[in-house]
């Protein structure tokens, strides 16, 4: 399933926890693929706090407590890193990362805190939600099999990678443009993992983003960055991406295209989704109140002059889905969807 359908299950199911209507949801999928970006971000749009607990790291006594003796009666102390609403506020999401990876005696602990939501006398706040995720066995990861008392106290989800959700991420978060716009060159490229070949390097939703980083680091040394983009996503993904890169110091003008000054569409479809990357996030840079519009207009505009009618739609359809409602206010818009036709703007996972 792709991470923006993930994303809105994700969400519904916290909006259930204050209902009472809350099942713990397990996402599985390789190593890379964004699960615990998907359960982080949920938990920054709404606001609340987040518990990561890493199973493979604990022992059971972490998650049940200490016992100590009270009087004729021995009491457990209860963990400080389980939720408790006067901490940690009355909602939020208990996060179980690597729940597969913990021994078996850790998540025969963690049966009772899933399925009834306590651990002897301590009980998760109503409004908190309890999420997990895991490797496939079939990823060489360490794993255990889950069993089944455990997998039955689950729904289950598996994580695939898609490349326009994770463009639309990398967009809101300052991701490079060139490595988004070789991405979209090379869309084969974004995820490239055989668990057979045992790689230590490769291509992955999460090695796009360290490869953002190595151009942040590296980017004023040839030499570097490819050493650094190698070791990323890869030899072989490392050397197309600094080839692709290099390339791009002939793209046109993006600064002279948003204030509207005639610039011609490159020759080059390589420079074409390096021109439409940089159209998107020098948008995401406008003033909505008052630069927006005029910069929305002027980019609007620019993607009729694609001659692959494909390639501008693909530019306003990921501009749409990073600015939403505005692009479409402007009254260019309905020039610029009069022109290309039939071609489809919008896929039901846009939003």
């Amino acid at each position: 399933m792709r991470p923006a359908h993930i994303a809105a299950i994700l969400e519904r199911e916290f909006r259930a926890a204050v209902a009472g209507a809350h099942t713990p949801v397990m996402l599985w999928g390789p190593p890379g693929v964004g699960k615990s970006e998907i359960v982080r971000d949920l938990a920054a749009r709404a606001g609340v706090g987040l518990i990561d607990l890493r199973l493979s790291q604990l022992e059971p006594t972490d998650l049940r407590g200490i016992p100590f003796r009270e009087g004729p009666r021995v009491e457990w102390s209860v963990p400080s890193m389980l939720p408790d609403a006067s901490r940690h506020g009355a909602r939020g999401v208990l996060f179980l990362d690597e729940i597969n990876a913990a021994a078996p005696t850790v998540t025969a602990a963690a049966y009772q805190l899933i399925l009834d939501r306590r651990l002897g006398d301590y009980a998760v706040p109503d409004g908190w939600v309890i999420f997990a995720a895991g490797n496939r066995q079939g990823d060489r990861g360490v794993t255990y099999a889950m069993p089944a008392p455990l997998a039955n106290r689950f729904t289950h989800y598996e994580v695939e990678p898609h490349l326009d959700d994770w463009v639309t991420w990398a967009h809101r978060n300052g991701v490079d443009a060139r490595v988004i716009a070789f991405l979209r060159f090379r869309p084969e490229l974004m995820f490239d993992f055989d668990p057979a070949r045992m790689p230590v390097a490769f291509p992955s939703p999460r090695t796009w983003f360290y490869a953002h980083r190595a151009l942040e680091k590296f980017g004023d040394d040839g030499a570097l960055l490819l050493e650094g983009l190698q070791a990323c996503v890869g030899k072989a993904a490392g050397v197309e991406l600094k080839a692709f890169i290099d390339h791009m110091e002939r793209m046109p003008d993006v600064d002279a295209i948003v204030r509207g000054e005639s610039q011609n569409v490159p020759d080059g479809i390589d420079l074409q989704y390096g021109v439409a990357a940089a159209l998107v996030r020098r948008a995401l840079r406008a003033d909505r109140a008052s630069e927006a519009p005029t910069v929305y207009a002027n980019i609007l505009r620019y993607a009729r002059g694609f001659t692959q009618r494909e390639l501008g739609v693909m530019l306003v359809t990921d501009l749409q889905r990073c600015v939403g409602r505005p692009l479409i206010d402007v009254p260019e818009f309905s020039e610029w969807a009069d022109s290309v036709g039939e071609l489809v703007l919008f896929d039901r996972g846009s939003g």
